[in-house]
């Protein structure tokens, strides 16, 4: 592991090393260092009347503060009447120089203990607050305080922020549903503060509600997107209201005024807090994929509870955790013929009875909107890279599915037709005999063509070009296109910023079968990222499903323009399973996921009400438990082995 300055690039960080060693010396929770004390000179003399701060070192490895002395010198040129907590230092641990944070200031000084004192004061970081945030941060989603500072800090060194932003006024809009949301008490008793959710349909514009969270103060505005953080940056500056971009713009930000950011956002040096607001806060964008997996909609929702201000979720599918998290009454939705207007026609290819060996991947309705003849462009999605694996009956053409856990049976062995076997359930390993439940037929077709495939199928159905889209695609390339045909996986649906005429779904039933807890809400989310891509029901653009399960709830929602529906069944399903956010969850994976599973394993045996370990299934176990408290006290409470570990809380794919 690379330890430097703060001011160099930020230092590796492997949360799943167990500790650090410094010049043969262990430090770490397992250190015998005494606590809250610096690496000692060996001096037994006192340092009374020193001031004695307490320093966080930037280590992952490392979760305890030391006391340090602040040196005399500082007193006379002035870096001492700059240092506070949140200040960004260089201490002297072990023999080496690491960065750190100053968690407290002018602390009691052990006794019998000379202290050594602070190397170098390298620049402003994050306040108190913040600090405590990242603390309960830690606590949550099982990681290193340190690694949720550093998030939190500006990647370049700030000595001295600019001065405040002159008074702003936020221009005048018409009238929405959602207007009282600012004029309402959001504080229940001061304290406890319980977001708003907003159910904005897909085709309304954000700006207006985005304006009234600016009207309250310094507002936090968070985006799933660097594009649409961009996009909605350039027009509040363009209503001559000053903003800063996280994480370029941090010392603008510490001076107020709106901030506009993705994930890191979250932790942006507000000093006035006033609003939080929370775009598309359904959006997996807002996971940090990176252990420790925290979630910024979580973060926002945390630091507006704690400041005492407004904090509104805005989504055309709210997700059943932020539902959950507002409760009964928090809800703003608008009339049901706003939200029909709001989003755009929906057309359901049921294919039950296709042909599925002579009209594959593409109903004989779709060939005619593909050619162009129904207006462009046209985008098409398939969530599937390379080889993937659905398989239907060749007989009825009705898929093959686990009668316990209502997900997708796969087979293992290659592709094109199947004709004897097993089929696997991809959930418990389960396996039966390749028989279809309907008919009784024997003969499996796999459906399981892949982008690529895709489109060259594609070229030669239409009879002109396809544009392939992947994440690495050039947004502005796409915008400049005059293509009329693109095809790609979800990716396509963010990469491309215009207005176009179609979306179509080729495959949708492998996203309503996904073996995940959340294969709903994803589907839904993704349905709504389409719309917004379409527009409004007056624009004119339409989503195209193919599907052999038109009755399904999220196919029903967006149909009806109704996510309500949806929303109330997945509610429904996840508290009688206790799954999130009606338990707790999370998943153990890495070299050494074995022996601290036994850990965990010991602690449930001894009584952990609620707690169950499942697995392994692809080398890792799933730990579920009552409630996210519950959970994070068990996991700390087993000793990390030495070896790479990866613990992710409340798994988006699980």
């Amino acid at each position: 592991m690379n330890v430097g300055s703060m001011g160099d690039s930020e230092p590796e960080r492997d949360q799943e090393e167990g500790q650090l060693s410094f010049d043969g010396v262990s430090v770490g929770e397992a250190s015998d260092l005494p606590s809250g004390l610096a690496a000692a000179d060996g001096s037994t003399a006192g340092q009374s009347g020193k001031r004695v701060v307490r320093v966080l070192p930037d280590v992952a490895a490392v979760s305890r503060a030391f006391d340090y002395v602040v040196p005399d010198a500082w007193s006379d040129d002035g870096r001492a009447e700059r240092l506070s907590v949140g200040s960004r230092v260089r201490i002297v641990l072990h023999g080496r120089r690491v960065a750190g944070w100053v968690v407290a200031d002018r602390v009691e000084p052990p006794l019998g203990v000379t202290l050594q004192p602070l190397a170098r004061l390298s620049g402003l970081g994050p306040d108190l607050s913040v600090i405590d945030l990242a603390r309960w941060a830690a606590s949550r989603w099982v990681g290193p305080v340190s690694s949720f500072l550093s998030t939190a800090s500006s990647p370049s060194m700030v000595e001295a922020l600019p001065s405040a932003p002159a008074p702003w006024v936020v221009p005048t809009t018409g009238s929405r549903w959602y207007d009282d949301l600012w004029s309402s008490d959001s504080c229940t008793d001061g304290t406890d503060v319980r977001p708003w959710v907003v159910r904005l349909p897909p085709g309304d514009d954000v700006l207006p509600l985005v304006l009234g969270a600016a009207r309250q103060g310094d507002a936090l505005v968070l985006t799933p997107t660097v594009e649409m953080a961009l996009r909605l940056s350039g027009r509040l500056r363009r209503a001559r209201i000053p903003v800063a971009s996280m994480p370029r713009d941090w010392a603008r930000a510490a001076a107020g005024g709106v901030v506009v950011g993705t994930r890191a956002a979250a932790w942006a040096p507000l000093r006035d807090l006033a609003a939080v607001v929370v775009l598309d806060e359904h959006d997996d964008a807002y996971r940090e994929e990176r252990a420790p997996t925290w979630n910024a909609r979580d973060v926002a929702i945390e630091r507006a509870r704690r400041a005492g201000v407004p904090c509104v979720l805005v989504s055309a599918t709210p997700s059943v955790d932020s539902l959950e998290a507002a409760g009964p009454g928090r809800v703003s939705v608008p009339s049901r013929s706003a939200e029909r207007d709001g989003w755009p026609v929906v057309d359901l290819m049921d294919r039950r009875n296709d042909d599925v060996v002579r009209s594959g991947l593409f109903s004989p309705s779709l060939v005619p909107l593909l050619r162009g003849e129904d207006g462009d462009p046209v985008v098409c999605v398939l969530n599937r890279k390379g080889r993937a694996r659905l398989l239907a009956c060749d007989g009825c053409g009705v898929l093959a599915r686990c009668e316990v856990h209502d997900t997708a049976l796969v087979d293992d062995r290659g592709t094109g037709s199947v004709d004897s076997g097993e089929l696997r359930c991809p959930v418990d390993d389960a396996h039966r005999p390749m028989v279809c439940d309907a008919c009784g037929g024997t003969r499996m077709r796999n459906l399981r063509a892949g982008v690529n495939r895709v489109r060259e199928e594609l070229e030669a159905l239409a009879g002109r070009p396809v544009v392939e889209v992947t994440a690495e695609t050039d947004p502005r390339v796409l915008d400049r296109s005059d293509a009329g045909l693109f095809v790609g996986t979800e990716a396509v649906l963010h990469r491309i910023g215009r207005r176009v005429a179609r979306v179509v779904f080729l495959d949708f039933d492998q996203e309503l079968l996904a073996p995940r807890t959340r294969a709903s809400d994803q589907a839904m989310a993704l349905l709504g990222r389409a719309a917004h891509l379409l527009g409004s029901r007056s624009d004119g653009g339409r989503i195209v499903i193919q599907t052999r399960q038109p009755d399904h709830e999220v196919l029903q929602a967006v149909l009806h323009a109704d996510p309500g529906r949806q929303a109330a069944a997945e509610r429904e399903r996840r508290n009688l399973l206790g799954l999130p956010p009606f338990g707790a969850l999370a998943r153990i994976s890495g070299a050494v996921a074995p022996a601290f599973v036994a850990g965990l394993e010991r602690v449930e045996g001894r009584g952990a009400p609620g707690v169950e370990v499942m697995g392994p299934r692809d080398n890792a176990w799933l730990v579920r438990a009552p409630d996210s408290e519950t959970l994070s006290d068990l996991l700390a409470s087993v000793d990390r082995p030495r070896g790479r570990l990866r613990i992710e809380v409340d798994p988006a794919r699980a």
